[in-house]
């Protein structure tokens, strides 16, 4: 058992590494709240390359600007740059293409995903081939248990009566079973 001494030389410890994290703590979130500079217009960007790496700027090849880009729109407006010749993200893909690519990206996965629903449903409803299978293959085990059994009773019937025929049988059905017993 530790000494009441190794006790308040733990705890003192504790105390200390639990005061020092609060500190840090205080002193980062301090930091964090500090003034930045106000964000640099997109007009100040002269080319391609350093005006779509933004994510609120928009390049223009035909007037040759940056402009920001109308996100009360979900494409920019023909007034403020044609499609075919806007940037966004990066230089060598005009807007339109991604417009296009991404439409047919999103049908495909859409289908796809139609498809599966589709093929889930009706696999579900529609036995699997295996089921068939174990489902004729138990259909004739049972008629080949059936013929079995009408054939065991054909062949006891069979033995039954070579039996009577030479009295080997010990029931009273032969006609010289009341003479074995006087």
């Amino acid at each position: 058992m530790p000494s009441f001494g190794a006790l308040g030389h733990t705890l003192s410890t504790s105390l200390i590494f639990a005061a020092a994290f609060l500190c840090v703590s205080f002193v980062s979130q301090g930091e964090c709240q500090a003034t930045q500079a106000p964000p640099t217009p997109c007009s100040s960007y002269k080319n391609c390359d350093t005006c779509v790496p933004h994510a609120k700027c928009l390049w223009c090849f035909t007037t040759n600007n940056c402009t920001e880009y109308p996100v009360t729109w979900l494409l920019p407006p023909a007034k403020l740059c044609p499609l075919s010749q806007a940037r966004w993200g990066v230089c060598w893909l005009n807007f339109e293409a991604l417009i296009i690519s991404m439409a047919v990206v999103c049908g495909v996965i859409l289908l796809a995903i139609a498809v599966c629903c589709c093929c889930c449903c009706c696999c579900k409803k529609r036995p699997s081939r295996f089921d068939r299978e174990e489902e004729r293959s138990a259909k004739r085990r049972e008629e080949i248990r059936q013929r079995a059994e009408e054939r065991k009773v054909e062949r006891m019937a069979r033995h039954d009566e070579i039996r009577r025929k030479y009295g080997l049988m010990g029931d009273t059905d032969h006609p010289y079973s009341k003479f074995e017993n006087e």
